[in-house]
């Protein structure tokens, strides 16, 4: 009689998994309250998603920002402004906030087709916030104009898009100069 070895499914979470995916939602969530005053509120939310992109990959980068959407859904003030809430999500910046998963998507996409690699790594963050952006912006002016009538897309893209462009490249380059660092010990001990 032939015996028949047991195959265990490598799971696709372990623990240690999960620990990064929590402590990724609550860095970004961190990164959120830190806020300068604008239109569109300026916070390091974009520095936090292109640092867990980078440092953690995209499964659990964009897992972390699926928990922190999460979070704030239910309630919770992770938001910027110390904000949560479902209303938050549906508000003018929701869109944004929804970017970030399309970001960690793009990120994962494209890191999974053409490796992680650093001009892959950089392109996959440069294209998603580019969706991001576009995301955000729809968003923003479906939501504006339903609530204070038409707005043109060249004012829309002024108040929440070209102030935020060079500072978010400087974040993203920031970014990834501490998560290549920080990468191997986190790769190591995974």
């Amino acid at each position: 009689m032939a015996t028949q070895a047991v195959q265990f499914e490598k799971p696709r979470f372990r623990t240690l998994d999960l620990v990064y995916v929590a402590v990724g939602a609550a860095l970004i969530a961190v990164c959120s309250w830190i806020s300068i005053p604008m239109t569109v509120p300026f916070t390091l939310q974009t520095f936090a998603v292109f640092f867990l992109m980078a440092a953690l990959g995209g499964k659990r980068g964009t897992a972390a920002v699926l928990v922190y959407i999460l979070l704030g859904a239910v309630g919770l003030p992770v938001f910027a402004g110390f904000s949560g809430g479902i209303g938050v999500l549906l508000g003018s910046t929701g869109g944004y906030i929804f970017g970030f998963l399309l970001l960690g998507l793009v990120y994962l996409l494209m890191t999974k087709l053409f490796g992680e690699k650093l001009p892959v790594v950089i392109a996959a963050l440069v294209i998603g916030l580019a969706v991001c952006y576009a995301f955000g912006t729809a968003w923003f002016m479906f939501v504006y104009t339903k609530a204070n009538g038409a707005v043109g897309l060249g004012t829309v893209l002024g108040w929440c898009v070209f102030p935020f462009i060079i500072p978010d490249l400087v974040k993203l380059s920031l970014a990834l100069v501490i998560a290549r660092r920080i990468a191997p010990i986190l790769n190591h001990n995974s």
